[in-house]
């Protein structure tokens, strides 16, 4: 079982990034978005303040969002990288089950990933996750790196949207054609 501490504070700069951007969108009737919490079992609470200090994950979680953009369902998670290179161990199996047959259903999967070194937002589609996945799956490489993504999916912040991911929905749809 995994334990929540100081791990829990881990890309909340980019969740808060991405609540500020689902709240616009919401406001603008564009999309309604919920952030999924992830299910605890408190094991220490501090009497004083009667905050969780220890606590346990209940259960596996899908992924951080869902909701719908202009009546299509969407789902994803974020995730941020320090590096050029991104470790696929930080997504779990369980994960791409879930987002794989939410596409299956008519749905758009796909992880937001924050370069916090370069200071950039990308929209990885699932489909170049699945290749990337089935990749390591094969015994090839457990990583992918910045190269080997499509420029064409990095977010600009404009119009104080600051994760505009309604943008990348956009062209992943176009190329589903």
């Amino acid at each position: 079982m995994a334990t929540w501490n100081s791990r829990g504070l881990r890309g909340s700069a980019l969740e808060e990034y991405i609540n500020r951007t689902n709240e616009k969108y919401q406001e603008s009737g564009l999309a309604l978005i919920q952030k999924i919490p992830t299910p605890i079992t408190p094991i220490e609470i501090d009497k004083t303040s009667r905050h969780i200090t220890l606590a346990y994950f209940d259960q596996k979680s899908t992924v951080d969002y869902i909701g719908a953009v202009q009546g299509i369902p969407v789902c994803f998670d974020a995730k941020e990288c320090h590096t050029d290179t991104f470790p696929l161990a930080n997504i779990h199996t369980h994960q791409v089950e879930f987002m794989e047959r939410f596409e299956e259903q008519g749905g758009i999967a796909f992880l937001l990933i924050s370069y916090t070194k370069r200071d950039e937002f990308y929209y990885l589609t699932f489909s170049l996750l699945n290749r990337f996945w089935q990749r390591m799956q094969q015994g090839g490489r457990k990583s992918f790196r910045y190269e080997e993504l499509n420029p064409d999916f990095f977010l600009q912040c404009r119009g104080g949207i600051l994760v505009p991911y309604l943008e990348g929905i956009q062209r992943d749809l176009k190329n589903r054609g």
